[in-house]
């Protein structure tokens, strides 16, 4: 529930009114609240300031925290877990929960990947393990090294990732 405050109306008098923790039509005019994060709902930012966002199907279960690949499935794009282990499934988003097949994935492009464990601070690269990041890059013919971005520390990954390379 957002706070409240004590608003005056129309006709001389008083009344509380909630604050929004989400933006969009019929919000407008209204005081901003946090959402259950402590931070601004991204609804509540103009284009082109916050998350940078696609909406997409899940081909296949995704997990709060996946490295994805966003592909194009006979027209349609959709996000799978990327993979080192074929040249097809690189990196190029991240999830921030959990998505069953067939539903909705919200992917980012960019930023803070915060849900995540066991990572060793440094350079991150894609992992043969699909979704996930390793401290040590593929070495293996036929696999992909792609460098993620940087763990800043034992959960969290600047994901800013690099073009893959196939290895011979």
């Amino acid at each position: 529930m957002a706070d409240k405050f004590i608003q005056h109306d129309s006709v001389g008098g008083f009344r509380e009114v909630e604050a929004a923790d989400a933006g969009g039509a019929g919000n407008e005019g209204k005081v901003v609240a946090l959402d259950s994060t402590g931070r601004l709902d991204a609804t509540m930012m103009p284009t082109g300031v916050g998350a940078e966002t696609v909406n997409v199907p899940a081909f296949g279960a995704l997990a709060n925290g996946d490295f994805v690949n966003v592909f194009n499935d006979a027209g349609t794009m959709k996000a799978r877990k990327a993979d080192a282990s074929t040249a097809v499934a690189p990196a190029n988003g991240f999830v921030l929960a959990d998505v069953n097949s067939g539903e909705t994935a919200t992917v980012y492009w960019s930023g803070l990947n915060g849900n995540l464990s066991g990572l060793t601070p440094g350079p991150m690269y894609l992992s043969t393990t699909p979704g996930t990041a390793t401290h040590i890059a593929p070495s293996t013919a036929g696999n992909i090294v792609q460098k993620l971005g940087t763990a800043v520390n034992d959960t969290v990954v600047n994901f800013d990732p690099k073009e893959p390379i196939l290895l011979a």
